[in-house]
């Protein structure tokens, strides 16, 4: 997304407002997302539902974890920094990325990939990341 967006401004010249949020919103999350898989899941060490079947404890293992642990989710830290952005900087897409956001922890929930809490922590952690990014965006705009 960024390329095109990157792309759309070589061709045309100049990036609608639009293209710019999307644009910040791609950098928000993924840069949100290697944050959460290179730091926080290794502080915390939780393991995923697949490991607990498999015997092991549902708690902290404080540096013991991997970029495959489950706690905070990287699927909703994704996904939650980049609706952040948009709700930040679009009033009118809060109720429809928030519906987005419960159907996609849902999905994670029902579909065994995490436990609530990875579910609870990585929305939170992914939306105030992407809030965060929005702000800065907007008070770095000239009005």
């Amino acid at each position: 997304m960024i390329f095109f967006v990157v792309l759309a401004r070589l061709v045309r010249g100049h990036v609608s407002a639009f293209g710019k949020t999307l644009a910040v919103a791609c950098l928000a999350s993924m840069c949100a997302y290697v944050i959460n898989d290179h730091v926080l899941k290794i502080f915390f060490g939780v393991p995923g539902p697949a490991d607990v079947i498999h015997g092991a404890d549902h708690s902290f293992n404080f540096w013991m974890g991997a970029d495959h642990s489950s706690f905070p989710s990287g699927h909703m830290v994704l996904a939650g920094a980049f609706a952040g952005v948009f709700m930040r900087l679009y009033k009118a897409s809060v109720w429809p990325l928030s519906a987005l956001l419960l159907l996609a922890a849902g999905l994670l929930l029902v579909g065994d990939w995490h436990f609530l809490s990875d579910i609870i922590a990585g929305a939170y952690l992914g939306t105030s990341a992407g809030i965060l990014a929005g702000e800065s965006w907007a008070a770095l705009q000239i009005r």
